[in-house]
């Protein structure tokens, strides 16, 4: 059992890795672009939703997590669908979790960035 929480994160930083670049790095952004504007403009609500899919990572990270839970049968708790079905819930909350953390981390570094920048102008001005 404790080696299935040990597998729980580690199989949640693939899961974030791969929605967050999707949805949020510059590698995808005209893809992404494509894909809010067909969020917002497609005239069926099916064609909507699946575009904006690949524009959030909380939805992104589901369908990721789908793929992983397809390819490596990783279950918790129980060895049928409810051991599947407790994975991809546990995955995707953990992954979120990780991509909250790394949100933090870079805002923090932003503003690091900003404050050495405005500190070092104003020693040149000085």
């Amino acid at each position: 059992m404790e080696a299935h929480i040990y597998y729980l994160f580690i199989m949640a930083l693939p899961v974030a890795c791969i929605a967050w670049t999707v949805t949020k790095e510059e590698i995808f952004k005209e893809a992404r672009e494509f894909c809010v504007s067909r969020s917002k403009n497609c005239d069926q609500l099916v064609k909507r939703k699946f575009f904006y899919v690949f524009t959030c990572e909380y939805c992104f990270s589901h369908y990721v997590t789908a793929i992983l839970l397809f390819i490596t049968r990783f279950t918790l708790l129980y060895p049928d669908w409810r051991g599947y079905l407790i994975s991809f819930f546990s995955i995707v909350w953990v992954a979120n979790v990780y991509m909250s953390l790394y949100n933090i981390i870079r805002i923090d570094l932003k503003k690091e960035k900003i404050k050495a920048q405005r500190e070092e102008s104003a020693l040149k001005n000085d």
